[in-house]
């Protein structure tokens, strides 16, 4: 560096005096840095220099204190900074998310919604008495009525839904959660772990071709007709199935008109669950085709309650064909359990979300809930519906702020738990071998949206206003989990 390339020399005896905001003596910056060390590889700082200065591999006594920094001291001081109010930055890499998920949680997302907590409720407390207003102008009974009346489903048979739901927790996510706890060798999960991977997680690759045999066989197995039409996409390329930059993540199928084919995007990475994606995508893909062929521009879209049925009826049977070419006892376990879990999420976990948004609205409407009461419904409904084996930090009560359908889309949430026991019922019905369940099933596919979803599923002997419909797809978890503990 050149003299002139540096700042103008100044002596410190002709430097200004200095000044900090609020007469304040020192700025403290405090960074926590967080990092994820390899044992197998020479480590970035060394503290215990190896024996005759030549370097050890693995290197376990500077990994160890490393390894003991992100165990115990990082805990010793997020709570000395927690305790004394004190502002920090954290840097970390990447690779810390997926090898210590409980401390970026508690320094990252955790923080983050207790400092904007206040605002959070005053949002929703704002939203839930605007609402009750309007629902009041309308004549409408209850806060779910008019998610009810967008979604041309009576107030009964969702009631109906939620009520067999939270009567079968204990049977369900309480049970499973507790063998979870078992495999995992733990007395009880904090929730971070819920959907932890596990001990025997199926590590199976599957080409694309693998992919395609496995779902077209799935498909064609229950019908010809559904095989013939997964065919098509695959033989015609309405399918986009590679990982490249710049590609829209995740996996949906497009329709246009009844005239246009229907097209799916994935992005394929040979998992298992790439598979039931797949599979996934192909079930819309076929309802959107048979009802374009049949159906007008305004009767071909499905309506929300009838939205999943292809897709997830195409899920499970890919799910029962993987199941049914998988030999090795552990694997199946964990296709097993990754569909329990895949279910309890969809079913168990959108129905507490639900429960929340009705103790909230119905409140609501009586008085102005502050954030304890909030916090305090959040909890009790979550400790209700996950049973006694998930565990929850005192931070974990702030976490209904972070579900976006609470704020843009009231009550959506149990149209994911609609959706996956309709379909359940209705699998539980086509393995009970009812006469011409097949003819029956492309029928309504055919159908589209030009009828009420009760008018079509009557030919299957279904009633989704009882209890006994909703308790079938229930039935089909249970049976799942009794798999597992065979």
């Amino acid at each position: 560096m050149n003299r002139r390339d540096r700042l103008h020399h100044q002596p410190i005896i002709n430097r200004p005096k200095l000044l900090l905001k609020n007469n304040k003596k020192i700025i403290l910056w405090v960074i926590v840095n967080l990092e994820v060390w390899d044992p197998e590889l020479p480590q970035p700082r060394n503290i215990l220099p190896p024996p005759m200065n030549v370097p050890m591999l693995p290197d376990l006594p500077n990994w160890s204190w490393h390894e003991y920094g992100m165990r115990v001291g990082f805990w010793r001081m997020f709570k000395a900074l927690k305790d004394r109010g004190i502002p920090s930055t954290l840097a970390l890499n990447a690779t810390v998310v997926d090898h210590y998920p409980e401390t970026v949680e508690a320094a990252i997302i955790s923080a983050v919604l207790k400092d904007n907590i206040s605002l959070f409720t005053s949002i929703t407390n704002n939203l839930a008495k605007d609402k009750s207003i309007n629902d009041k102008w309308r004549g409408l009974p209850n806060p779910v009525s008019s998610r009810n009346l967008s979604n041309v489903v009576e107030d009964e048979v969702v009631e109906a839904l939620t009520e067999t739901i939270k009567e079968n927790y204990q049977k369900i996510a309480h049970r499973y959660y507790k063998i979870k706890s078992k495999w995992l060798k733990k007395k009880s999960l904090m929730y971070w772990d819920r959907n932890a991977p596990l001990p025997f997680q199926s590590q199976s690759i599957y080409s694309w071709k693998d992919a395609r045999q496995i779902v077209t066989d799935a498909y064609s197995n229950f019908d010809n007709r559904a095989g013939n039409i997964v065919n098509k996409f695959f033989d015609n390329s309405w399918i986009h199935a590679p990982v490249i930059p710049g590609k829209s993540p995740g996996a949906f199928a497009a329709s246009t008109v009844p005239s246009a084919h229907p097209f799916i995007l994935v992005n394929y990475q040979g998992k298992a669950r790439d598979i039931a994606t797949l599979a996934h995508e192909l079930g819309h893909g076929i309802h959107q085709y048979l009802a374009g062929r049949k159906q007008t521009y305004f009767n071909s879209s499905t309506p929300l309650t009838l939205a999943e049925t292809a897709s997830v009826f195409g899920e499970m049977l890919t799910f029962k064909s993987l199941l049914s070419i998988t030999t090795k006892e552990n694997e199946r376990k964990g296709l097993l359990a990754n569909k329990v879990e895949d279910m309890l999420n969809t079913v168990v976990r959108q129905i507490a979300f639900f429960e929340f948004e009705k103790h909230i609205h119905h409140q609501r409407k009586i008085k102005e809930l502050s954030v304890d009461e909030i916090c305090n419904i959040w909890i009790d409904v979550q400790k209700k519906s996950l049973g006694p084996s998930i565990k929850f930090n005192d931070d974990y009560k702030y976490f209904w702020s972070y579900i976006p359908h609470f704020i843009h889309s009231p009550f959506y949430v149990y149209a994911y738990a609609f959706g996956d026991c309709l379909v359940n019922s209705l699998f539980n019905v086509y393995e009970s071998k009812l006469p011409k369940f097949e003819d029956k099933y492309i029928t309504l596919l055919e159908s589209g949206g030009s009828d009420t979803y009760d008018k079509l599923l009557k030919p299957f002997g279904l009633n989704p206003k009882k209890k006994d419909f909703w308790q079938k797809g229930v039935n089909v978890i249970e049976n799942l989990i009794d798999q597992l503990e065979e």
